[in-house]
């Protein structure tokens, strides 16, 4: 699998629902540019147009099939690299991307039963075998994402707790198997403190140099 390609910087958050990705996608994304670097912030699925029709249709259309679920995803990403990922990358940007590969292997993979190889093969396939420096996973329960969310929203959301505990338990074990590429975070302390291990975990990867 190749990393990031050219001199740009790639980072990638994940987590379940409701943990707080965003947040933190934002606040890295301000102290990059505090620091005089061009920063691309994007998600998935939905960074490019192609990709906002994918995301209402996958988020919110009718029933699907897990299969046709996962291929949706991976079409999404696919668009996503070739359009707004490595054309940054080639340039010297920091890309910070809400989701990425990892979390289809865990929604799709562990969350739908579809088998965590066979869907990172596809992901794989998809965009390349291009992988971030490093995947900021920010941790919480599936009750605590649930309680944040308090209403559901879209198809995902909607999935009972079993489901995202299951999500949970691969993003943990994908951390586990790759401790040098991932940065495990705890979703529950305050934003700000969060941020902190954030900058310290990626300062001891010697990503931001």
């Amino acid at each position: 699998m190749s990393s990031a390609p050219g001199p740009g910087l790639f980072v990638a958050f994940e987590g379940g629902d409701g943990a707080g990705k965003s947040t933190q996608v934002e606040l890295l994304a301000g102290w990059l540019r505090d620091q005089g670097r061009e920063v691309v912030v994007t998600r998935q699925p939905g960074g490019t147009a192609l990709g906002q029709q994918l995301r209402d249709l996958v988020l919110h259309g009718g029933h699907m099939s897990p299969r046709a679920e996962a291929l949706i995803f991976a079409a999404d990403k696919a668009q996503h690299v070739a359009e707004v990922i490595a054309p940054a990358l080639a340039r010297g940007a920091v890309v910070i991307t809400d989701r990425y590969t990892d979390s289809s292997v865990a929604y799709q993979g562990a969350g739908r039963d579809l088998g965590h190889a066979e869907v990172h093969d596809l992901q794989m396939w998809a965009v390349g075998d291009l992988m971030p420096d490093v995947t900021v996973v920010v941790d919480i329960t599936a009750e605590e994402g649930r309680r944040r969310r308090d209403e559901v929203h879209d198809r995902m959301e909607s999935e009972d707790d079993g489901f995202h505990e299951a999500v949970r338990s691969h993003f943990l074990a994908m951390a586990r198997g790759a401790p040098a590429r991932y940065l495990v975070v705890d979703g529950t302390a305050a934003p700000e403190q969060i941020h902190g291990a954030i900058l310290d975990g990626l300062a001891s990867r010697g990503v931001l140099a």
